[in-house]
């Protein structure tokens, strides 16, 4: 028997299953994900599940890996500081693709450099400044993005600039070009900078469970699952986190479709974080070739075309007055799972309970997670006054808060992930009305009537009473959750979006979704969702009955929905994909793109028999270091040629595509 183990990392917990390929799901574990060291719930959740099925835990073969940490950090714009190195750009770049907000104030450099569409260069490359801003930038980053005009014409230059900041600073650098075979240098860049930010979170979760294999004896190889849901190598992956991003998403389709055999569904995986959303069709996940939006990013990383929306289990919830909550998209700590694992809080909830005035801060703390890198002297004198007030690990917010200047620098602790808040959430409001029992059912209750004083001070709805306080928040979810599903679907249908001052749409859907309308009222309004709905994640059998109800379509919420995620990291194969471009420079001289350099050729046919044989080869290569031991290949080429009235043909171009597929190496019995 050939067992495989599944692992899924989210926001909230870390899942595992045993899985056969002959018998399916063989035992499934849960651990709640511990951030601040991630091998504990790793070790967790493998733990449960090896205790449940023994004999089939040693007999695992391969381990793989889905995770949403990826898209959590895009979300909730968490990462560590880049140092951006943009080679023949102009500064009016940064106002394209969304550039100069992704950098968020890490630095970036302009340095000569680059080339032109047919691969020549458009400056030479000016190495004394490449080297003056590393020097310049090195200690105050964790990874170097760089990215090179028409890079995907001529990589040349990046891979120049690559070389010398690893030779200079030993740093992860990554090179636009490495990611995408696409036009849109600025999306490119963008692309680079969020895959440099997100090397330090995939290397600290991938050596976690590296460090847990090897204390359990496993010599098996270790697979991460990219967000078109196919696999890659544990080492891909760390060079390439930027493709693993839905990589979570990706996983509960491919899980979606093994555990219920869906053909034509939407997939909504509701998490403590966030919710995504998918649609498969005959079978198959649908891929944005246009590249993945996260968090607002529009990327050039082809993935599952997975709608994300801030909202899950954990979402902080907002009061916004009496009568008006804000769900998300912030994550944070609910109070009932604080309680549980910090019983001294129910006590500072009580306290708060007992004053007769509201406060902003009641029912709010915070929590430190890990310690910045390099250690506290990185940090502002305000930012270490707050890290050194939580040496004990959590606190009240009313304690750390004493003024509001102290708001922004505790702001950005919890960006940079060293900081997580806990406050009142959805799960606390399910505890609340019986609808789960996980954890500390007080903790909710308590945190219910606190939020619910906050947001109504005045009393103008009478009385704080958490039942009410927390059936709306129940309610709030199910509309939210309604309506992402809607806004997917509309999505998927090429509707236009609603214009800001377009109130008719929204408040059709409002009434649609919200619970039946008051007797006498002149108007009745219904959606019907055209394909059936597959909920999965934790949080699915507590909110998406009502939801299918209220979309007039049919659910499914299958068997170890719990674990999708996991069951999907197990069950796809490892897919690479090498693009060649043939361009004209000239009359009798054509000329070949790959990622391995520039060719001139004088025929066509010289020029695609060469880009066929490389990008195959590159492929294959690439299939193999990402796992596959025996990949299959397939080509595709595509050759633009204008025909004129006279018969006359002009050479625009051709891509030539090689594809490289295959099941993952498993080790040896």
């Amino acid at each position: 028997m050939a067992v495989l183990l599944g692992i899924d990392t989210g926001g909230t917990y870390t899942d595992a299953v045993l899985f056969d390929e002959m018998q399916g799901v063989l035992a499934t574990g849960k651990a709640l994900t511990t951030k601040h060291d991630l091998s504990i719930g790793v070790r967790g959740a493998v733990a449960r599940v090896c205790a449940a099925a023994p004999e089939a835990a040693d007999a695992i073969r391969m381990v793989s890996l889905s995770t949403t940490l990826a898209t959590n950090s895009l979300v909730e714009g968490q990462g560590n500081p880049v140092g951006l190195i943009l080679i023949g750009f102009d500064r009016k770049s940064l106002e394209r693709a969304d550039l100069g907000a992704a950098l968020a104030g890490d630095p970036v450099a302009f340095i000569a450099g680059g080339h032109g569409p047919l691969g020549e260069p458009q400056a030479p490359l000016d190495l004394a400044a490449a080297r003056a801003a590393i020097e310049e930038q090195g200690g105050r980053v964790s990874a170097f993005a760089v990215a090179a005009y028409f890079s995907v014409r001529n990589p040349a230059h990046e891979i120049a600039v690559r070389d010398l900041a690893r030779e200079m600073t030993g740093l992860p650098v990554t090179c636009a070009h490495e990611l995408s075979p696409n036009l849109n240098a600025p999306r490119r860049a963008l692309t680079a900078l969020l895959n440099a930010r997100l090397i330090a979170l995939i290397q600290h979760l991938i050596l976690a469970v590296r460090g847990f294999l090897d204390d359990r004896g496993l010599r098996v190889p270790l697979m991460v699952v990219k967000g078109d849901g196919s696999l890659v190598s544990d080492d891909t992956a760390l060079a390439r986190p930027v493709e693993t991003i839905l990589s979570g998403p990706a996983a509960s389709v491919v899980g979606a479709r093994y555990l219920t055999g869906g053909s034509n569904v939407f997939v909504s995986d509701i998490g403590g974080t966030t919710t995504d959303i998918a649609l498969l069709r005959d079978g198959r996940p649908v891929l944005d070739r246009r590249g993945a939006t996260v968090g607002g990013w529009r990327t050039m990383v082809e993935a599952v075309a997975v709608h994300t929306f801030g909202l899950g289990g954990d979402s902080e919830v907002r009061p916004e007055g009496p009568d008006k909550l804000q769900l998300g998209p912030r994550r944070v700590i609910p109070l009932s799972l604080l309680a549980t694992e910090q019983p001294a809080i129910l006590a500072v909830l009580e306290a708060q309970a007992e004053r007769p005035e509201p406060r902003s801060t009641d029912a709010r703390f915070a929590l430190r997670l890990r310690e910045p890198p390099g250690g506290p002297v990185g940090l502002t004198p305000s930012e270490r006054r707050l890290w050194e007030r939580l040496a004990d690990g959590v606190a009240p917010l009313e304690a750390l808060i004493k003024s509001s200047a102290m708001e922004p620098p505790l702001d950005r602790l919890v960006r940079r992930g060293l900081v997580v808040l806990s406050g009142f959430t959805p799960s606390d409001a399910a505890h609340v009305l019986g609808r789960q029992h996980t954890w500390s059912g007080e903790a909710a209750r308590l945190g219910a009537l606190l939020t619910a004083r906050a947001a109504d001070p005045l009393g103008r709805l009478g009385p704080a009473d958490p039942a009410a306080f927390s059936a709306r928040v129940h309610e709030e979810t199910v509309v939210r959750s309604a309506v992402t599903v809607l806004t997917t679907a509309l999505a998927e249908d090429g509707g236009p979006a609603a214009q800001a001052d377009d109130r008719l749409g929204p408040a059709l859907i409002e009434r649609a979704l919200r619970r039946p309308e008051a007797e006498g009222s002149l108007l009745g309004v219904e959606v019907r969702l055209k394909r059936p709905l597959v909920a999965i994640g934790a949080p699915a059998a507590t909110y998406y009955p009502e939801v299918a109800r209220r979309l007039n379509t049919a659910l499914s919420v299958p068997p170890h929905a719990a674990v999708c995620n996991a069951v999907g990291a197990v069950a796809s194969g490892v897919l690479q994909s090498v693009t060649g471009i043939i361009t004209l420079p000239e009359e009798g001289r054509y000329r070949v793109h790959l990622p391995s350099g520039v060719h001139d050729f004088a025929t066509l046919q010289e020029a695609a028999a060469h880009a066929e044989a490389e990008a195959g080869r590159l492929a294959e290569e690439r299939a193999r270091a990402a796992g596959s031991e025996t990949p299959r290949l397939s080509l595709d080429r595509k050759d633009n040629i204008v025909r004129a009235a006279d018969g006359t043909t002009t050479f625009i171009e051709s891509r030539i595509t090689a594809t490289a597929a295959g099941r993952p190496r498993l080790a040896a019995e």
